[in-house]
C-alpha cells in the first residue's frame, strides 16, 4: 500500500508532466490538450472550468459551482482563470500540429471556444515550460533581472487591450506593498473571505491527493497536518499582522512586480488578461524566474480605483498584481483528472 507521502509524490509526477511521445489518435490528442489546459492556475486553485471536446474545437466553460463569491464577487478571477487555461491549450495545440484560435463572440456565453486547424507542429519555450510553471508563495532572492529578461517578460505579457506594467524601482514597490497590506487587512477582517479561503485550503498530503484541487498547505511553507487539526488552528494562526509581515518579506525579496491592466472592464478583457498572464508566467518559467500573485489591491473593490490612480492608469482596471524573482521550487499543487472536467 502507498504511504501518504508516496501517494502525493506519485500524484505530482502524474500531474506535472509532458506527454510521453506523439499521439496519433485525434480523440486522445484532444483529451491531452484538455490535460495541458488544466495545468493552468486558477483562483484558490478551484479549477473553475469544464471542457467540451468537439471535432474541430474545444470549449472551456465556467464551472459556477466553483466560484468564490467572497474574494471574486464579479467573477473576474474566474474569467482570468479560463483565459489561463485557454492559453495553455493553445500552446499545447501548436506543439501538436494544431493552430488554436480563441473564437470571438461565437463561443458559449459562460466561456470560450478554441477552434483548431492543422498547422506545422512547433514546440515553443512557453509550451515546454507548462509542467514546470508554479505560483511560488515564498521569498525570492532579491536579485535584479537583466534588461533582456524584463523585455521578454513584458513582451510575453502584452495582449489585445491588455498592458503589463513592470515595477522594479524599490520605492514604487514599497508603494505597491502599502496597497497589498491595506487590501490584505480588509480581507482578513471579512469573515466571509476567511471562511471561503479555509474551505479551499488542503491541510495535508492526503487531502490534496483526495481532492486534486485547492491550496496545498505545504506549497506555502506550512506543515502537512490533518484537517481536524488544521481547521480549528487556522483562525488562530491566520492573523492580519502575521500575513502582512509575510507579504512585506515576499515583496521586498522580489525582483519586481507586474501589474496587468485592461482597457475595458468586461469578460473578454478579463479572459485576455488571463492569457497574457499565462504567457508571462510561462516565459518567466522558461527563464528560471518564479512568480506569485499579490492581488489584494485589485480584489478589494473600494481600493482598486485608488490603486489605479497610484499606477497612473486612469480609469482602466488593474486586473492582476504579480511579484517575480528567482527562488527554489515549492511543493506542487495538484489537478483533478481529465474525466472530472469533461462536460
Amino acid at each position: 500500500m502507498l504511504t501518504r507521502s508516496t501517494s502525493y509524490d506519485e500524484a505530482v509526477r502524474r500531474t506535472w508532466r509532458h506527454t510521453g511521445g506523439a499521439i496519433s489518435d485525434r480523440s486522445a490528442l484532444l483529451r491531452e490538450l484538455v490535460r495541458y489546459a488544466t495545468l493552468a492556475p486558477s483562483s484558490h486553485n478551484t479549477q473553475c472550468w469544464t471542457f467540451a471536446v468537439h471535432e474541430r474545437s474545444i470549449s472551456i466553460v465556467a464551472d459556477l459551482s466553483r466560484r468564490c463569491p467572497a474574494v471574486d464577487p464579479d467573477d473576474h478571477h474566474l474569467w482570468v482563470s479560463l483565459g489561463c487555461a485557454a492559453e495553455n491549450l493553445i500552446q499545447a495545440a501548436l506543439a501538436n500540429g494544431l493552430k488554436g484560435h480563441a473564437a470571438d463572440g461565437t463561443g458559449p456565453p459562460d466561456g470560450v471556444t478554441i477552434t483548431l486547424e492543422p498547422t506545422q507542429a512547433t514546440s515553443s519555450a512557453l509550451f515546454e515550460a507548462i509542467p514546470s510553471r508554479q505560483c511560488t508563495r515564498a521569498p525570492f532572492d532579491g536579485a535584479p533581472l537583466a534588461n533582456e529578461e524584463l523585455r521578454r517578460l513584458e513582451q510575453a505579457g502584452a495582449g489585445n487591450g491588455v498592458q503589463v506594467l513592470l515595477v522594479t524601482e524599490k520605492v514604487k514597490m514599497e508603494g505597491v506593498l502599502e496597497y497589498v497590506v491595506k487590501g490584505n487587512t480588509d480581507q482578513m477582517n471579512d469573515t466571509a473571505f476567511v471562511e471561503e479561503l479555509k474551505t479551499w485550503i488542503r491541510f495535508s498530503d492526503a487531502e490534496t491527493v483526495r481532492t486534486g484541487d485547492g491550496l496545498f498547505s505545504r506549497s506555502t511553507g506550512n506543515p502537512s497536518i490533518p484537517r481536524w487539526l488544521g481547521s480549528p488552528l487556522f483562525p488562530l494562526l491566520f492573523r492580519a499582522r502575521n500575513e502582512n509581515d509575510k507579504y512585506a518579506t515576499h515583496i521586498r525579496s522580489s525582483s519586481g512586480i507586474a501589474v496587468f491592466v485592461s482597457e475595458l472592464n468586461n469578460k473578454a478583457h478579463w479572459l485576455e488578461a488571463g492569457r497574457c498572464y499565462e504567457r508571462f508566467a510561462l516565459q518567466a518559467t522558461a527563464l528560471g524566474i518564479r512568480n506569485a500573485f499579490v492581488n489584494q489591491p485589485v480584489e478589494v473593490a473600494a481600493l482598486r480605483p485608488q490603486f489605479a490612480s497610484f499606477l497612473g492608469v486612469g480609469d482602466r482596471r488593474p486586473d492582476l498584481v504579480v511579484r517575480f524573482g528567482r527562488a527554489p521550487a515549492m511543493p506542487r499543487s495538484l489537478r483533478r483528472p481529465v474525466d472530472a472536467v469533461l462536460a
